[in-house]
């Protein structure tokens, strides 16, 4: 890839506080020459408001052709009818890994030197579930079911692509988390199947296992042994909100859903509508996700600027948004990273 060609992606801003923190991420992209030729197109309650559908048609075929989107906080409307739109556009786009870095930016927290990797299965488990109720004790409902389930090929694709990513980015170590001792079917194959793909990668990648619990408790005693954990998609979406809590909360969390046909880049954090408008909202987040972004497209050369210019902002604590302990906006944080690229 030529350092001159552009790359068309889809854009969404989100809602509540989306506007103005893409607003932001997009300045930023513009002032290192980031090479996305935007298509702008709106989903969650902006979705509604337009067409009654948070997650419009051309939204949709726009990320189908490019397949690439950045994409701000959606709020998924509470009745209705409507489906949680991150999980739709998972099963749409067939976006089977979730990736979530956890990496310390501001120093003197009680976790210094955090720089670990979660990769989460994205499209079974828990999280496609199969639910209904049953009657019970004269309780029409008294009984509450849930089906979550794993195929072996998805479980060898998933810990295939966290052994990848290690040798793609010199990690050393790959941790296959599970509850197998309980869940013995469904965290059995996946334990089983990581086993399987751990061989491949003999003398590349070293690879070693943790109970789910035991993973979340050494988490916190000791995150420092983690490098890339790989897991399913209930226990990888706890553990990676747990991890991000390591290095400040969700406004420094960012995230990729990627496949084999497209890959989308978010922040983790929700729209936060009680904020939305006062120039308040961290950007961080979601500009992270666009580095992440740009590595993804193999340029890393812009993705390297951003992120020096955000540690060294950070690092010197002159300029940091109110949930990272400063007084500045987000236009003001805005201005000062574009100052501090080099």
């Amino acid at each position: 890839m030529t350092n001159s060609k552009t790359i068309p992606a889809t854009l969404i801003p989100g809602d509540g506080i989306g506007p103005e923190i893409m607003e932001s991420v997009v300045e930023i992209l513009d002032a290192v020459g980031a090479p996305f030729i935007w298509e702008r197109h709106i989903a969650g309650m902006a979705g509604v408001d337009a067409v009654n559908d948070p997650l419009p048609k051309d939204t949709l075929e726009s990320i189908r052709k490019t397949g690439l989107a950045l994409k701000g906080p959606l709020t998924t409307p509470v009745g209705g009818g409507f489906k949680s739109i991150n999980v739709t556009m998972r099963q749409e786009f067939e976006l089977y890994a979730n990736l979530r870095p956890t990496k310390t930016i501001i120093p003197g927290g009680r976790y210094e030197d955090i720089d670990l990797v979660i990769v989460r299965e994205n499209l079974e488990g828990y999280y496609a579930a199969m639910e209904h109720t049953i009657p019970a004790n004269g309780d029409a409902k008294g009984i509450a079911l849930s089906g979550g389930y794993v195929s072996r090929k998805e479980c060898e694709r998933i810990v295939r692509f966290a052994f990848d990513y290690a040798v793609k980015n010199g990690r050393k170590k790959v941790t296959l988390v599970h509850k197998a001792n309980i869940i013995k079917q469904m965290c059995g194959m996946f334990l089983e199947a990581g086993r399987k793909v751990a061989e491949e990668y003999k003398g590349k990648v070293e690879c070693d296992e943790r109970i789910v619990d035991a993973c979340s408790m050494q988490l916190v005693t000791n995150p420092w042994q983690f490098d890339v954990i790989v897991t399913t998609n209930l226990f990888g979406d706890i553990l990676s909100d747990q991890a991000a809590g390591l290095v400040g909360g969700l406004g420094l969390a960012p995230g990729a859903n990627i496949g084999e046909k497209a890959a989308i880049f978010e922040a983790v954090h929700g729209s936060a509508p009680d904020i939305a408008g006062k120039n308040l909202a961290n950007p961080l987040a979601l500009l992270l996700a666009a580095v992440m972004m740009l590595r993804h497209v193999r340029r890393d050369d812009l993705a390297d600027r951003i992120d020096t210019a955000i540690k060294n902002l950070i690092t010197s604590g002159k300029v940091r948004t109110r949930d990272m302990g400063g007084t500045a906006g987000t236009k003001e944080l805005t201005a000062a990273l574009k100052q501090a690229l080099v």
